[in-house]
């Protein structure tokens, strides 16, 4: 069984009053080890294509440009160098450390869009092409800015184009971002609470619908609209994201991690895992503490 390793936890640069810390580098390789870090967090990568992006339970390669918004201090991330061949990538990360709460500034009307972006981007957030490009000029710029309010303000600017765009989409899955579930409709929250706390066990249509006070077929289109996902799909995936979780922070094997997230075959929680994650569950194991270092 694999030893248990701790992320490394990222000293940021930020000190004191500092609001932003922005490194502009083109290099030949990804190196950094897999980490965390208080502050907030939103990268851009250009020229990579190959590199193998991991936040969370999420494993990607991805193509010519990626950003990403994270706003967890306890989500991992990773841009590993997998298949790249590129020898001038270029790599924009902005670091921020300025809270947005319903309290406060941030939780007027016209930041709306920027807080529920940052809300979601607990999960990692990863943006489309279409938005990337309509930031492109913003960020290629944003180092050059030397007066720390107009760097802000142009950041600021960044936040809310983003927060206006379709198409972004979370990475990590709640259950492994150990996020609360949040939703806009009490019925569902009252359902999906329940999942949470009870996913080790069996659950079914008929159990959910009655929480919700609705009927079985009612329930069903009802959960469907809601979430984009049957109910059966939605609990097989807050499964997976807590055996994930289980698989990086414990040595537990993996049958026993089967069972204790409520899949009562090893062989079927094998083979879902992997169509729903790549991989086989040992190899998502391997592979995740292959970029980890003790600390």
């Amino acid at each position: 069984m694999p030893e248990e390793r701790r992320v490394i936890h990222e000293i940021t640069p930020l000190m004191g009053k500092d609001v932003l810390y922005i490194a502009d580098r083109h290099k030949k390789e990804f190196t950094y080890p897999i980490h965390n870090h208080e502050v907030y967090e939103l990268n851009f990568v250009e020229h990579a294509a190959g590199v193998r992006r991991i936040v969370g339970d999420s494993s990607e390669v991805i193509g010519e440009y990626d950003l990403v918004l994270i706003t967890s201090p306890d989500l991992e991330h990773v841009w590993e160098q997998n298949t790249c061949k590129s020898d001038d990538i270029r790599e924009i990360t902005v670091q921020f450390d300025f809270f947005m709460s319903e309290d406060n500034f941030f939780g007027r009307n016209p930041f709306h869009s920027m807080y529920k972006m940052m809300n979601e981007a607990r999960k990692g957030l990863c943006f489309p092409l279409p938005a990337i490009m309509k930031v492109y000029s913003l960020l290629d710029s944003l180092s050059s800015v030397k007066d720390g309010f107009y760097a802000v303000q142009q950041f600021l600017t960044i936040l809310y184009e983003l927060s206006k765009c379709e198409g972004a989409r979370t990475l990590a899955s709640s259950s492994f971002a150990k996020i609360a579930v949040e939703d806009d409709s009490r019925r569902i929250l009252k359902v999906k609470n329940f999942i949470s706390k009870n996913y080790m066990e069996e659950i079914r249509l008929a159990q959910m619908a009655d929480i919700a006070g609705m009927s079985p077929s009612a329930f069903s289109r009802f959960f469907k609209l809601h979430t984009g996902r049957n109910l059966s799909d939605y609990i097989i995936d807050i499964r997976l994201g807590y055996a994930a979780r289980k698989l990086v922070d414990t040595s537990h094997s993996i049958s026993e991690i089967s069972y204790e997230c409520g899949f009562n075959n090893l062989s079927n929680f094998n083979r879902i895992f992997k169509r729903k994650k790549g991989c086989s569950p040992s190899e998502f194991r391997e592979n995740y503490h292959k970029t980890r270092v003790i600390v």
